[in-house]
């Protein structure tokens, strides 16, 4: 579980102090390595500007198997799935998951961490070495539009429209866009060294970020935040606001807290695991289903208040989790898994 832990880590966090780790399966170099893929990203774009007989832009590197690749991020467009992770890789499947292939185009091989889309073509991507991508034909062909630095290690990225956006990640570090990512420029959530892990929006309209060392922020207009008090002193990895209305927060240790008025108080829900939850869904018939590491996936109808919970014994550490279908499909850094009949977990 160790090992899990920080292999995650890795990508929600500054990857710089993973180095030295000398765990098997966690590269210590993976951290100079986003950086330096950051700055090939940055020779390739300034090389291709600089006009006739420039090399071409880094791209994505190449998988044989895109259905296998390590994915951090996944979202549904419309029928279309897109993933994400590392390497600039970005894979879609139009058949609900059955087959996958990767897009036509990333310029970009550093780790992305996040997606996002506001209809069915636009959409955005951020990563190592404050890189953000766009798409304007569902992901297919992508556009670096914004390097936030190569100290940079963007986590979560939300767009209102197709022009005001929000993308936070290590250390504090949050921007907004106004004109659809041309040009960000930084605003401060008053803790600088707490790392931003992802952003939300509930229905009222009000937008959240949720970050480490019980960091919880709420906006409601996108540019001035309040820090939100919550009964948890560690990691919040993710947060959403289920479909009664209740505001879900989950992070290490299996922590999963909840809160019916709008944050001003919150429960703990008991899990029965110390597994890190990192992502979730809300299914058509409202259950609520999160997923973490070590197999771990969690199952609720009742909004959070209580949960099911199971440990897949593939243990795969799930990264995210979409609808397709009417059924949960989940992702890791094995891949996309595989449906699986049978279980209570399983949507089916």
């Amino acid at each position: 579980m160790k090992r899990a832990v920080l292999r995650i880590a890795a990508v929600l966090c500054a990857v710089q102090w993973l180095a030295g780790s000398g765990l098997p399966g966690d590269d210590p170099a993976d951290g100079v390595a986003n950086a330096a893929t950051a700055a090939a990203d940055a020779r390739g774009s300034n090389a291709a500007s600089a006009g006739e007989g420039a090399p071409a832009p880094v791209q994505a590197q190449k998988v044989l198997h895109p259905e296998r690749a390590p994915l951090l991020a996944a979202v549904t467009v419309g029928s279309r799935l897109v993933a994400a992770g590392d390497f600039g890789t970005i894979v879609l499947s139009d058949d609900g998951g059955r087959s996958w292939r990767q897009a036509q185009s990333v310029p970009t091989r550093v780790t992305l961490t996040a997606l996002q889309f506001v209809d069915g073509r636009h959409g955005w991507a951020v990563g190592h070495g404050g890189v953000v991508l766009s798409t304007d034909d569902g992901g297919e062909r992508w556009n670096l539009r914004y390097r936030a630095g190569s100290d940079v290690a963007l986590f979560s990225v939300r767009f209102d429209d197709l022009r005001r956006g929000l993308a936070v990640g290590s250390f504090g570090f949050a921007m907004r866009t106004d004109d659809g990512g041309a040009n960000w420029r930084r605003i401060s959530m008053g803790d600088a060294d707490a790392h931003l892990y992802q952003i939300f929006a509930d229905p009222r309209g009000a937008t959240w970020i949720a970050g480490e060392m019980g960091s919880l922020y709420r906006s409601d207009d996108g540019e001035q935040f309040e820090r939100v008090e919550v009964p948890y002193p560690g990691s919040l990895w993710g947060g959403m606001a289920s479909a009664d209305g209740s505001i879900l927060l989950w992070g290490m240790g299996g922590t999963l807290l909840r809160s019916t008025d709008d944050g001003r108080s919150w429960r703990e829900t008991t899990t029965d695991t110390q597994n890190p939850i990192t992502a979730a869904c809300t299914l058509p018939d409202r259950r609520v289903v999160l997923v973490g590491l070590g197999g771990t996936v969690l199952v609720s109808t009742d909004g959070g208040a209580t949960v099911s919970t199971e440990i897949r014994p593939t243990r795969h550490d799930y990264t995210a989790v979409v609808v397709a279908n009417g059924k949960p499909l989940l992702f890791s850094l094995a891949g996309v898994e595989p449906a699986q009949s049978g279980e209570s977990a399983s949507g089916g």
